[in-house]
């Protein structure tokens, strides 16, 4: 061998990592945020968590991503330690696929069928589509044609790989170094070690697989090995679990636990049945299907025997990271899954919905403290508005974070949108407290408002929750149609709040009314109108940054003032609709309108 095999031997193995990277990243960013609601559907029954993790696997081409991604859903609280290890399980079978598509390189024959399927033959082709998709404007072509061409290099690479080594075939020291392997240890040691260093059991079959293509390397030396890449795969889970909370901890031991106990009954079972039938095939030579049929059956195997046993894995977890008397609390945003942005993405929407809903939760309540003053409640009020100000935190910091990510063009819309939203959210909540002190000083001052004055406010104050649920409706399901309904309900309020004022000022001449009672009720009326000002502005950022427009006033006046657009058309036909359904009780009509 070479210098010049050395320097192709190099070149192979860059390509081939780097192919592999790259196709991987390309597959993730396809599947997008679909792998967080594959991931994050709860489920107690391992048999479906092991499927989950196999078909998400099989797609990103990652066991250790797919693991990462686990380790990042228990540390947020997204999923149980027991719920994950079924997907963990999942994710090491799934990781045997691409061993399957390397092992094509060492297909034998002189048919079509079989030259076909060789990469040699379609790698340039996929390749030359993949850059001609990569050319295209459309982002999804170019996504497609990224994952091509990361498959035809990394293919590039394993034939390089291969081709490197065939003169290893005949020298002595590389023939002796595989006998070594043969000793159980050394070669799951070796295995575990080459593994851990580069972080990717797929990437490690593969180079193994390369080096089977000297002829040299047999069953009885392979094995070994295989076992230990099965075991350096957990490297990446467990440093990524590194300042996680115990059950994260707990899932990166488990995939630890899993592959050491089943790597440990399959040798044991494997060299125990050999010396009682002395297989045939230990001294034979390997390749590279043999060494991806290997892979496959003893994951299979481990499954199968550890999967019904699921429970103990997660006892020996606990047992080995127990709990103590601190109560623990769950990371709102885990920096793990920004290594897989489009999960991250989902994430932070969902966050994002929690922490609507806590808005919505707040004004509500703080509404009905305005009727039936409750202390307790009040309290709850103030936390609830605690924990708002610690999402919006939190999420500015990963948001930013996020965008400096390579995201696709829906998942940049998303985080646009929720950069837009997340501080009206938190404005929304600062007003609920703004309405709570106000029913505190209706209370502490005895302030009873005129029968006139309460079935006002008693409308407007249904019209509010009204856009209320549906802001925050629209915003959790992404409905563009339902953020529309917001803006002419928040023309209403407008409508209603003048009307009420005009009217007390009318009382206050009158001299029905008093004017401290008036301050409160201008207070309560502002605080109102500014909560549906900010659900106005949620809803439109959401429809603007969907149309790739960010000019709210211009499309605000179109909306308005507009006479021949359909939007316009639209607006002004709801609007009218909910005037006739937030009427003052003496225009009131009984007629139940459509939403």
């Amino acid at each position: 061998m070479t210098i010049f095999n050395v320097f192709s031997l190099l070149g192979g193995l860059a390509l081939f990592l780097f192919g592999m990277d790259i196709m991987g990243k390309a597959l993730e960013k396809q599947a997008g945020g679909q792998l967080q609601k594959i991931l994050s559907k709860l489920t107690d029954n391992p048999l479906k968590g092991f499927f989950l993790g196999l078909c998400v696997t099989a797609v990103i081409q990652s066991s250790s991503a797919t693991t990462v991604m686990v380790v990042g859903f228990v540390n947020s609280g997204i999923m149980e330690l027991h719920q994950a290890i079924g997907v963990i399980m999942g994710s090491n079978v799934g990781t045997t696929v691409t061993s399957w598509i390397l092992s094509l390189s060492g297909l034998q024959g002189d048919s079509l069928l079989i030259n076909l399927l060789k990469p040699t033959s379609f790698s340039p082709l996929l390749a030359f589509i993949g850059i001609l998709l990569y050319m295209c404007k459309s982002e999804k072509k170019k996504g497609v044609g990224t994952i091509l061409i990361g498959f035809a290099v990394l293919m590039t690479g394993m034939t390089t790989m291969s081709n490197a080594v065939l003169p290893l075939q005949n020298e002595a020291w590389f023939t002796s170094l595989f006998t070594r392997f043969s000793n159980p240890l050394l070669g799951v040691l070796v295995g575990a070690l080459v593994t851990g260093i580069i972080q990717s059991s797929s990437a490690s079959v593969g180079i193994l697989q390369a080096l089977s293509a000297t002829g040299v390397i047999t069953y009885g030396s392979a094995i070994p090995i295989i076992m230990g890449q099965n075991i350096g795969t957990c490297v990446t889970a467990l440093i990524s679990s590194v300042g996680a909370n115990k059950n994260a901890r707990r899932a990166a031991m488990v995939h630890l636990y899993f592959n050491i106990i089943g790597v440990t009954i399959f040798l044991v079972g494997f060299y125990g049945l050999n010396t009682v039938c002395h297989f045939a095939f230990v001294n034979t030579t390997i390749e590279a299907w043999g060494i991806a049929v290997v892979h496959s059956v003893f994951n299979i195997v481990a499954t199968l025997v550890l999967l019904p046993f699921a429970n103990l894995l997660e006892k020996l977890a606990i047992l080995t990271i127990p709990d103590s008397p601190e109560k623990e609390s769950f990371a709102l945003l885990d920096d793990r899954l920004l290594n897989t942005p489009a999960v991250a993405v989902e994430r932070a929407r969902s966050a994002t919905a929690e922490m609507a809903e806590l808005a919505r939760v707040g004004v509500m309540q703080a509404m009905s403290l305005t009727h039936d003053w409750n202390d307790t409640l009040a309290q709850k009020v103030r936390e609830e508005e605690t924990q708002v100000d610690r999402y919006e935190d939190a999420l500015g910091t990963y948001l930013v974070k996020l965008s400096s990510r390579e995201l696709n063009h829906a998942d940049s819309q998303s985080v646009n949108t929720l950069l837009h939203t997340i501080s009206d959210f938190e404005r929304i909540s600062d007003h609920s407290v703004n309405l709570m002190e106000s029913a505190e000083e209706m209370h502490t001052k005895d302030i009873q408002f005129s029968q006139d004055a309460r079935d006002e406010l008693q409308v407007l104050e249904d019209a509010v929750q009204d856009i209320l649920n549906r802001t925050t409706d629209a915003f959790r399901k992404g409905d563009l149609h339902l953020a529309s309904k917001v803006e002419p309900l928040e023309a209403v309020v407008n409508e209603l709040v003048r009307a009420i004022k005009a009217h007390h000022i009318a009382r206050l001449q009158a001299g029905s009314c008093s004017i401290e009672y008036g301050f409160v009720l201008d207070d309560l009326l502002t605080n109102y109108e500014r909560v549906c000002d900010h659900c106005s502005n949620v809803a439109v950022a959401q429809i603007e940054v969907a149309q790739d427009s960010f000019d709210t006033h211009a499309y605000l006046n179109e909306l308005r003032h507009g006479n021949d657009t359909k939007e316009s058309e639209e607006f002004h036909r709801r609007l009218d609709r909910y005037r006739e359904r937030y009427l003052f009780p003496e225009n009131q009509s009984a007629e139940d309108f459509d939403k």
